[in-house]
Order: structure tokens, then sequence, then C-alpha cells
């Protein structure tokens, strides 16, 4: 939220865009290993949970084993409005932004939050 008290304001296109930077700058080596994977972004998360900023839905590749094939692809997706109201302006969105993404990868690689957290992506 501003220092006026007003929710920072951003088109769900000009959001998207951070997203899909902050999808550029993951490592191509790591990119590389992302398998059946696909980010959507959405407005809001569900109600019971108003301040969720990302979800990752499916299978860690470290869960995945012979019995993996002709599944869905895991879920990101990333949450435009809880992350308008809790930064300040756009600098603070880009960062979010980017730590959301990253932590909802690691979630795909198998990193529980607790690891995430001791590494700063919390």
């Amino acid at each position: 939220m501003t220092d006026n008290g007003r929710v920072l304001e951003m088109t769900r296109e000009e959001f998207e865009e951070l997203v899909g930077e902050a999808l550029d700058r993951i490592p191509a080596e790591l990119t590389r290993l992302m398998d059946n994977v696909a980010v959507f972004v959405e407005d809001e998360p569900d109600p019971k949970d108003p301040d969720l900023l990302g979800l990752y839905e499916g299978t860690p590749l470290t869960e995945r084993g012979e019995w993996y094939a002709g599944v869905l692809p895991d879920r990101i997706t990333i949450y435009r409005g809880p992350t308008l109201r809790m930064c300040d302006n756009r600098a603070d969105v880009v960062a979010e932004t980017e730590v959301t993404v990253v932590h909802e990868i690691a979630h795909h690689f198998g990193i529980d939050d607790e690891r995430l957290h001791a590494l700063g992506y919390g």
C-alpha cells in the first residue's frame, strides 16, 4: 500500500510482463530442467487466503517416478492483487514478483518453505 494509503495501481498486462521478466531472469540451466509446468497470473487468490502471493500446485520433480506420465502440467499461479496491496511502489512490485516467482519455481524443484526462508525467499 502506498504512503497515502492507496493501493498501488498496475494493469494486469503490466503485472504479467513483470512475471515474464522474472521468469526470464531464471538461469537457463534451471529453466531447462523445469518439466511439465505452466505459469499463470490471476488477480486474487482464494478468499480463505487473501494475502497469498503465489501458489504451486503439482508434483515436484523430486517426487516424480516412472508412474509420472500423461498428467496435466503443474501449475504456478502468481497473484496480482495481494502483491500490489503489500508494495509501496513499482520497484517493490518488481522485487516481490521476482521473489514470488523464484519461490514457486523452487517448490517445483522440491524445495520446501523452511529451506526457502533460510535462503531469503520467504
